[in-house]
């Protein structure tokens, strides 16, 4: 089946959004930026919700289709820990899971904001009601990290974003790791563009890594900076499956990006924002954050986005590429 006209490349949800501040069983300001997994037959979300203090903690809703019918935690089900863990003083924030088959658990990376900045921390659980804390594998200022969920040549990799006080851009780079715990072997992975970009200066990851045949699949957001405010909006790229490292192809056009008023008008206007994604054969479920201020669903096809990615990578990207990379072929 060909990909539609890109602006249809996602398709919301009619019951958009699915999630909002009125569903939720106790008192909170906002709900978004969920991890989203299938865990025994059900979709679950672990949602960030932001209270009235202005501090967020993480709450799972689970759902039967992934729809509607949601069953929401009666209490928050991780929240700050600043006794034992002094990195969450501000909150918890932003978690993207990863199904590591080798230890069958999920690994939930997540940002923690401490007073020295938001850094990244993980977390590991079997179902989603229990987590084990490993507390920060990545320090101030860092943030939209997922891991792979396979090892490359022994070690685990991590795709991230810091944001060095002195740089010019943030980029989006990948780590390695032979424990989960000590990471090393830093890179950049994909550069924030220049100049008028939709993605110029600012990007990051927004789901996990997703395996697909021609690679790994990346959705990442693009933040450009307008007179009214920032605008956040979702390209793709492509990674070789055996060297993470190998971008393939990249999109210069977003795909994805705020229309409807649940996603142009919230705590933040002008935002969609992914931190998780459900695969089902070639149906990919996008679960994503409108405004700072509700979660809402959008529908793919694997195959579309393969197929428009490799329709819409300019050839100066991939010259730019075997610059950076000779392996590139």
């Amino acid at each position: 089946m060909p990909y539609p006209a890109s602006n249809e490349l996602f398709r919301r949800h009619e019951k958009n959004p699915i999630l909002s501040p009125s569903d939720w069983p106790y008192r909170v300001n906002s709900v978004f930026n969920a991890a989203a997994a299938k865990v025994n037959g059900e979709v679950v979300l672990l949602a960030r919700v932001e209270d009235h203090t202005g501090i967020s903690h993480l709450t799972v809703a689970r759902s039967r289709n992934g729809v509607d019918g949601w069953e929401i935690s009666k209490r928050p089900t991780l929240i700050p820990d600043p006794e034992r863990h002094p990195e969450e003083v501000w909150g918890i924030e932003d978690p993207r899971a990863t199904f590591l088959e080798e230890i069958n658990r999920w690994a939930v990376l997540f940002t923690a904001y401490s007073q020295g900045g938001p850094l990244v921390s993980l977390a590991i659980t079997e179902d989603f009601r229990k987590f084990e804390r490993l507390g920060p594998v990545m320090p101030p200022e860092d943030k939209d990290a997922a891991l792979f969920p396979v090892r490359f040549k022994d070690r685990w990799a991590m795709i991230h974003r810091p944001v060095p006080s002195l740089a010019v851009g943030a980029h989006m780079w990948i780590s390695f790791s032979p424990d989960l715990k000590h990471w090393g072997d830093h890179r950049i992975l994909l550069r924030a563009r220049k100049g008028g970009w939709w993605d110029a200066n600012k990007i990051g990851l927004s789901p996990p890594p997703l395996r697909t045949e021609e690679g790994w699949l990346l959705l990442y957001h693009g933040v450009r900076v307008t007179a009214s405010g920032c605008l956040y909006r979702l390209g793709l790229a492509l990674l070789d499956l055996e060297d993470p490292c190998r971008v393939i192809r990249r999109s210069d056009e977003w795909v994805f990006g705020p229309r409807d008023h649940y996603e142009k008008h919230g705590d933040v206007d002008n935002v969609v924002f992914p931190c998780g994604w459900i695969r089902e054969g070639d149906e990919l479920k996008l679960y994503y954050g409108g405004a700072d201020a509700c979660i809402a669903l959008a529908t793919t096809r694997v195959s579309w986005l393969l197929d428009w990615l490799k329709d819409h990578c300019r050839r100066s990207t991939r010259r730019e590429m075997l610059i950076a990379n000779p392996k590139f072929a």
